[in-house]
């Protein structure tokens, strides 16, 4: 039983490690309340733009808005649940159906004497046909 035990941790590790090379983090950050976060979104010859932010944390609760190319969502993510992130597919799906690539929003961390949550973004796109870069105007 210990054995078998043991057997499956090595490939439940050898696994994650493995699926891990998939996601890509590409950066922390750290918002005030209603302060937006934009990134403009590049593959082929497209441009589109994200955008994010938070107006209200309470009783562990995130309320977050977003939205990517005309489509607008809100989120309500927790620290300690299974809700704490969000995925945005970045292409339309088309023949790349299983390879397409999208981000994932996470909500990390909120700072009580600063009032900022902080957020890690992890792009999974394993043809590497998506460019991020912040925009700035």
């Amino acid at each position: 039983m210990r054995s078998f035990l043991r057997l499956t941790a090595i490939f439940t590790l050898g696994f994650s490690f493995i699926f891990a090379s998939d996601y890509r983090e590409i950066e922390e950050i750290v918002l005030k309340k209603d302060e937006q976060k934009k990134i403009l979104v590049k593959y082929a010859d497209k441009e589109k733009l994200f955008n994010f932010r938070w107006t209200l944390y309470k009783n562990g609760g995130l309320v977050l808005f977003r939205s990517y190319d005309r489509i607008v969502a809100q989120h309500l993510l927790y620290l300690r649940h299974e809700n704490q992130s969000f995925r945005v597919e970045l292409m339309p799906k088309g023949a790349n159906y299983n390879n397409s690539a999208y981000l994932l929003v996470k909500f990390k961390e909120f700072k009580q004497d600063s009032k900022e949550a902080v957020f890690d973004i992890f792009l999974f796109d394993s043809k590497g046909q998506v460019l991020l870069e912040d925009f700035k105007k």
